[in-house]
């Protein structure tokens, strides 16, 4: 239908108070008649219409995504403007969110966001809670979400480091509140994540440590009874510390020299409880011989015959507490055996790995005995255990260009004895 003179009328009009929103449908329609050319008035994604009999006289009018009218007022043309446009290009880019929303505080949205994470392991959901507390929300508890901006959490960082809080607490920190916000911006609370982007500090590996076989069977002869079986299922199976407070009776088959390992074991805030292992998934782990008989002569002694019976506890039957036992325990059994002071029961994990290496296991057999999540976390930790290319490599090099020099031709005798004639 062709333009009618009304209609060209209204188009003109709407078009100088849409500056913005000119040729969007040229934007979104490419390569299809424009909505002029098929005889159509561009629909209006805002207006302002003025009411003289108002305080704030400047009405914009505008639907949001839902296709909801909405409406602000104000008391000078310039501010209507300028609202208008913002609100115009929010929506064409997709950022407009409800400012209703916006004016959520970051402590109210936290509670919210913590009730979404209640699958969390105890021990995650409670670092996420320590966090909040700690150093979060008393920094913006009381914000509205529309008040966060990059130069506020880029500061808030650089507080965390200056009050002494170490690289790890700093990025868990930072990690936390960009998680909050994330969801946010997912639930359409704010259009961006002003965490996003923001720097962190590095973090330092801890040095790990490595025990040769001898060495382990030093520490296993003197750790307190009956803990010997503990240092060597650790120092061989690789087992986490959680994962060998966990272990239970059912899941010793020592016919055929294999420990499931399905469960763990965690302390939080003076709290003990069971749950699957770090990566959700269970794994069988053979072990040698020689362990597979300590592991038989410890169900004996030390074990009850219950199928649910863990297999390491406390002298009175209680599941092993990490804390207890390095202080009741392990740290005297290190002096005594002549070890490295910093030696980490972790270590033990990181022993096993270098023993499987010296065994010349390959690095997929080592990822599936530690039960690492993926090849990458196996490599990124203990390639330098395994048997380096990289001399072979530079010698091959060597020999490329040497092969090279010695094929280039010498300059040839009879270029010397060329005569040019001429007239």
């Amino acid at each position: 239908m062709p333009l009618t003179g009304q209609n060209r009328a209204k188009q003109g009009e709407w078009q100088r108070s849409n500056t913005l929103v000119t040729g969007l449908d040229r934007i979104f329609r490419v390569g299809e008649p424009s909505f002029v050319d098929r005889g159509e008035v561009i629909p209006s994604v805002a207006h302002i219409e003025k009411r003289p009999d108002r305080r704030k006289p400047w009405r914009v009018r505008y639907r949001d995504p839902t296709g909801r009218e909405r409406s602000r007022s104000f008391a000078r043309k310039a501010d209507a403007d300028r609202f208008m446009s913002t609100v115009q290009a929010d929506l064409i880019r997709g950022d407009w969110t409800d400012p209703r929303l916006s004016k959520t505080t970051l402590a109210e949205w936290s509670q919210r966001w913590l009730v979404t994470k209640t699958h969390l392991k105890p021990k995650t959901l409670a670092g996420y809670r320590s966090n909040l507390h700690a150093h979060v929300l008393p920094a913006f508890g009381d914000y509205q979400l529309r008040h966060l901006d990059r130069m506020a959490a880029e500061e808030w960082i650089a507080d965390l480091q200056a009050s002494g809080l170490g690289p790890s607490g700093v990025r868990q920190a930072r990690q936390v509140l960009n998680a909050v916000l994330t969801l946010a911006v997912d639930a359409g609370y704010l259009p961006t994540n002003p965490v996003d982007g923001t720097s962190a500090p590095r973090l330092s590996e801890p040095e790990m440590l490595f025990l040769d076989a001898d060495e382990v069977d030093r520490l296993a002869d003197t750790i307190r009874e009956p803990y010997g079986t503990l240092v060597y299922v650790l120092a061989y199976g690789g087992l986490r510390w959680g994962e060998a407070a966990a272990l239970r009776r059912k899941r010793c088959d020592l016919s055929r020299s294999r420990v499931e390992v399905a469960e763990s074991l965690a302390d939080v805030g003076g709290h003990l409880y069971f749950g699957p292992t770090k990566n959700h998934r269970s794994r069988i782990v053979p072990i040698p011989g020689f362990l597979r008989d300590l592991f038989a002569d410890h169900l004996d002694r030390h074990v009850p015959n219950d199928p649910e019976a863990l297999v390491f506890t406390t002298p009175s039957g209680t599941p092993l507490r990490n804390s207890n036992f390095r202080r009741q325990i392990w740290y005297q059994a290190v002096e005594e055996a002549e070890l490295p002071q910093g030696l980490r029961i972790h270590d033990l994990r990181h022993t096993c790995a270098s023993l499987l290496a010296a065994a010349d296991a390959n690095p997929k057999a080592v990822q599936l005995h530690l039960g690492h999540s993926s090849i990458t976390v196996t490599m990124d930790r203990y390639t330098h255990l395994f048997p380096s290319d990289i001399d072979a490599l530079i010698r091959r090099l060597d020999d490329i260009r040497a092969r090279n020099l010695a094929a280039q031709t010498r300059p040839n005798e009879r270029t010397r004895g060329i005569e040019f004639s001429g007239r």
